[in-house]
């Protein structure tokens, strides 16, 4: 037994879904608009995990094209039964507004890190979708109900509807079983059946520092569900100093120890020394994370270990330690003809006409495409934020021939809200370093009249940013020997879920590379490695 230290999954790995086969457990987590879409993270011990799967990694399992911010992958579900792994998603297409047009699907793999199936549609009445395997052999299908009339709250409720494996398809007629607390905003609804008794645990409060797990439970499948008499059993909305904030959206699984666990949304606002209790709990750029707690069953409900409030250290199964190599290179040459998984690119997968790592060895090639405003094609590959601290650098050669053309180094939250360090051209000073922001769609360029020459003689320019908890800061090179600082110090907090404006607030910072070239000449860009080196693992 160890000591597991909290959050488990760090850097935006929301919605956490957990699931077990024999000893091995996996968690599945929500991308939104990252392509390829879900994250599943592996463990053999509840405390050390891998990220072994992106499932969906086809546009005909995932097509995101156009997609709002926020939207595509919510609140995946991954379950284990009949000798497969089942994974239930949704890909949402509108997030502002009266609606939520969502598409549920269903896909099934042998393996969890093989080719995962053609989608299945099941319905579109509203996101979180979980299946649940009775022990009866019947399967069914649960989600919030989505309600868009005028003076009618929005989350009508917790449906469910049986599923034909046979047929493919959803059967029968759904049933609304679950209304919600007086909390309200009851959504993320799982099913579990243990000692003769349904449990729904669902989430409510909404995803932000309100969020918290209720538990219902019931004799019959359909209902009625009785709420646990001391509801919600997680949140820390009543711990405004706590370090571990938004604890909500759960999910729980038995060890093959017999032991009970629950994995849980969390968020780690950065710090706010000196600030009354009494205001915003501040902002979250690492985005919303995994944390986990132990729970203990008491007169036939479930409680967490410790209390409502989650614990930074949980005491771990009855499980020896089983570590994992580090599942990324912190200096990526781009060796392989693959991308290592935790790069991702935006709303779909790019062609070797777009991005390539077989035209050149050794490099990643992009070949410039639209914006960093743009919803459709970027040339844009990217990693998370993982820690408060660190230094991501990259090599490009680069020769853009029009102010049109850029290629360089982005700190990314969505197409509302990014920085971008980048070689493009000018008329007086031909090939030059800019820096262009993105506040809340209010563009500035902080070099305006001091744009930095780039020497004709320099294959390459050397381009770094440092993030240091509170700002980030860019620096660059033409030898990788001297680097000089861009005189401008940038707000980590402006890229995070509680500063962006408007409904889609889901993800959380990113840092990558990308390439630019609006005048339609596509030309390209070489990235000779990608650097990301955690300062302190915070």
């Amino acid at each position: 037994m160890s000591t597991i230290q909290n959050p488990i999954l760090k850097g935006f790995n929301p919605d956490p879904s957990i699931c077990r086969r024999g000893d091995d457990y996996y968690i599945a987590v929500s991308t939104f608009e990252w392509f390829p879409g879900v994250g599943i993270y592996h463990s053999k011990d509840l405390k050390n995990w891998r990220l072994v799967s992106r499932p969906l990694n086809r546009t005909s399992q995932l097509d995101m094209k156009g997609n709002p911010d926020s939207g595509g992958i919510w609140a995946p579900c991954l379950s284990y039964h009949d000798g497969q792994f089942w994974l239930i998603y949704t890909d949402v297409k509108q997030v502002d507004g009266i609606w939520k047009d969502c598409h549920n699907y269903l896909v099934t793999c042998d393996e969890v890190d093989g080719e995962w199936s053609e989608p299945v549609y099941l319905n579109g009445s509203g996101f979180d979708p979980s299946l649940f395997h009775d022990d009866d052999g019947k399967k069914y299908l649960v989600n919030m109900v989505w309600d868009h009339r005028v003076g009618h709250h929005p989350f009508y409720g917790i449906a469910l509807q049986e599923y034909s494996h046979e047929e493919r398809r959803l059967i029968g007629e759904p049933v609304v079983i679950f209304k919600g607390t007086d909390i309200k905003l009851t959504e993320a609804p799982h099913l579990y059946k243990v000692d003769g008794y349904y449990y729904l645990m669902t989430a409510e409060g909404g995803t932000r520092y309100e969020h918290c797990v209720t538990i219902a439970r019931s004799k019959h499948l359909k209902g009625e569900y009785e709420v646990h008499p001391d509801n919600p059993i997680l949140t820390s909305w009543p711990y405004p100093r706590h370090p571990l904030q938004k604890a909500g959206h759960a999910s729980i699984v038995r060890t093959h120890t017999d032991e009970w666990y629950l994995v849980h949304l969390t968020g780690r606002p950065l710090p706010r020394e000196g600030q009354p209790v009494i205001q915003e709990r501040g902002y979250c750029p690492l985005g919303r994370e995994t944390a986990i707690q132990k729970l203990e069953w008491r007169d036939g409900w479930p409680y967490v270990v410790g209390g409502k409030a989650p614990s930074l250290q949980v005491e771990g199964p009855q499980i020896g330690e089983v570590k994992w190599p580090q599942d990324y290179e912190v200096k990526d040459h781009f060796d392989s003809d693959t991308l290592n998984r935790h790069f991702q690119t935006l709303r779909i997968p790019l062609g070797e006409d777009v991005m390539t790592l077989k035209e050149r060895r050794g490099y990643l090639r992009l070949y410039g495409r639209e914006s960093l405003t743009s919803k459709f094609t970027q040339a844009f590959v990217a990693r998370r934020w993982q820690s408060f601290n660190f230094n991501a650098e990259t090599k490009v050669e680069f020769r853009p021939v029009t102010f049109q053309q850029a290629a360089g180094l982005v700190c990314y939250y969505n197409t509302e809200n990014w920085t971008y360090l980048h070689i493009t051209w000018d008329e007086e000073k031909g090939r030059v370093i800019d820096v262009l922001r993105c506040d809340n769609f209010q563009f500035s360029q902080p070099l305006a009249g001091q744009l930095i020459p780039v020497p004709d003689e320099a294959e390459a320019v050397y381009l770094r940013v440092e993030v240091r908890t509170e700002t980030y800061t860019f620096f660059y090179s033409f030898d990788r020997q001297s680097w000089k600082e861009i005189p401008v110090a940038f707000r980590s907090y402006k890229l995070s879920d509680d500063y962006v404006r408007g409904g889609g607030f889901f993800t959380g910072a990113f840092v990558g590379m990308h390439c630019q070239d609006t005048s339609g000449s596509n030309v390209h860009a070489d990235f000779d490695y990608f650097l990301y080196e955690e300062i302190d693992g915070a």
